[in-house]
């Protein structure tokens, strides 16, 4: 039972810290200075004429 006590210490304490950097990653990469016309761009990819007749 005491390596499940240190490994859910371990997750509970080092997972969530990891979690949250992941998170706080992300959020910063999406709302990165500069990237507003990538996103607009890729946002009308759905609504262009894709047939090619």
């Amino acid at each position: 039972m005491e390596h499940y006590s240190f490994l859910r210490q371990l997750a509970d304490s080092w997972g969530l810290l990891l979690m949250f950097l992941f998170f706080a990653g992300v959020i910063a990469f999406v709302f990165r200075p500069g990237s507003k016309s990538e996103y607009e761009r890729l946002a009308k990819i759905p609504l262009e004429n894709g047939s090619e007749d």
